[in-house]
């Protein structure tokens, strides 16, 4: 099949552009899903060359030794006033001359302004002087891309195969020289764990959640049974209690308990803060029986995706005997990779995966196949414009 012509990319941008103009969701990503075509069916072999092995991993660098100086807090601070070379120099301790490059490369890249000699921030740059941001520039810059820069050699050296031990012996062990697993060896190297905490809120930040796009009053509201003790919602290894926090929030009249799980040390320092949360929180591992039964949905939001099949089917079977056939149904927060358009943002995550954890994101089809085998159907899988992770609605085979 032809790739589609400039003229055709162009064309879709007009239809994305009066989408977008109205507001609808999905516009803005069609938009630059469309530009990146754009480029790929304008850009001559030398100019992708270019871009994706020189400008694109210097501005990489650049923009890890920014976070090192503070480079976009400085520039968010001058505002309209921008700053001048010297200014920034002396904000930054980066001689002048050093900077000048640095800051050329990054204006060039559209990341800030250059104007009348002076340095300016920009919407992006501003976003990526919060903190979680920076933590996450640190995290991807120092963890992510030696694993991703390992594949060459690491895969040559396997014979070109797919992994097949979960979490060790992988891309990730062999960048960093550890046998450690991915999780192991975060908690192990501080401020690793911090940071990657970061890189995952921030990895989400801006989309809806599940329930945004989930028919939470359908599927989950009616039909609840009202009985005293019954719970609405359970969510299984739910971490800090973001999902469970924000649910609460939009659906403040919510019949039943909700209830957040995770490992002791996760719910202590949940706990630990001392804020009115609006939910329960219980200590459970998610290999072991589920102590909540007959809840009207369990939650698992990107849980399955970092375990490989044998250990995401333990988990399922861990989770079945908990359910009320007819009435529970396990809700799956997770990327579903198309096999013939994928996304970007599902195969970046899939490329993830494969650098640190020697696990993938699953098709529909394996989807269906791997909860099959603990016991579960897919009821429906929901999605939204824009949305790299659906939702799949499964109950009791």
């Amino acid at each position: 099949m032809a790739p589609p012509t400039p003229s055709e990319i162009l064309n879709g941008i007009a239809a994305a552009r009066i989408a977008f103009d109205k507001n609808e969701a999905g516009s803005r990503e069609a938009l630059i899903d469309y530009s990146r075509a754009l480029i790929a069916a304008l850009e001559i072999p030398s100019e992708f060359v270019q871009r994706t092995f020189w400008a694109e991993p210097a501005q990489s660098a650049t923009i890890r030794v920014a976070v090192d100086v503070k480079l976009f807090q400085h520039l968010q601070e001058a505002g309209s006033s921008g700053l001048s070379p010297a200014a920034l120099s002396e904000k930054t301790g980066i001689d002048v001359v050093l900077l000048q490059r640095l800051t050329r490369h990054l204006a060039s890249m559209n990341l800030i302004i250059l104007h009348d000699g002076a340095f300016f921030a920009t919407g992006l740059s501003n976003g990526l002087a919060a903190e979680n941001y920076q933590h996450s520039i640190s995290f991807c810059y120092d963890v992510s891309r030696p694993s991703f820069n390992g594949f060459p050699e690491h895969f040559k050296k396997n014979g070109y195969k797919p992994p097949t031990l979960s979490g060790i012996d992988g891309p990730f062990q062999f960048a960093h020289n550890s046998e450690l697993p991915f999780f192991d060896w975060l908690v192990a190297t501080p401020p690793h764990l911090d940071y990657f905490s970061s890189f995952m809120s921030a990895y989400r930040a801006g989309k809806p959640d599940w329930f945004d796009f989930y028919p939470v009053q359908e599927r989950m509201i009616e039909g609840f049974d009202c009985t005293a003790g019954n719970a609405l919602l359970v969510d299984v290894g739910g971490g800090r209690g973001h999902d469970v926090a924000t649910f609460v929030s939009k659906y403040k009249s919510h019949p039943g308990k909700i209830i957040l799980q995770d490992r002791e040390p996760v719910i202590a320092d949940m706990l630990a803060g001392g804020a009115e949360q609006g939910f329960e929180a219980q200590a459970h591992d998610f290999f072991t029986p589920q102590p909540i039964t007959g809840a009207r949905a369990y939650s698992l939001h990107s849980i399955m995706h970092d375990w490989g099949d044998d250990e995401s089917v333990k988990i399922i079977e861990n989770l079945v005997p908990a359910l009320k056939r007819g009435y529970s149904r396990v809700l799956f927060n997770e990327i579903v990779v198309s096999e013939e358009k994928p996304t970007l943002a599902a195969t970046n995550m899939d490329m993830m995966m494969l650098a640190h954890l020697n696990v993938r994101e699953r098709t529909e089809a394996e989807w269906i196949s791997l909860l099959a085998k603990g016991g579960l159907k897919v009821v429906e899988i929901h999605t939204y414009p824009g949305v790299a992770e659906s939702l799949i609605e499964a109950e009791l085979a």
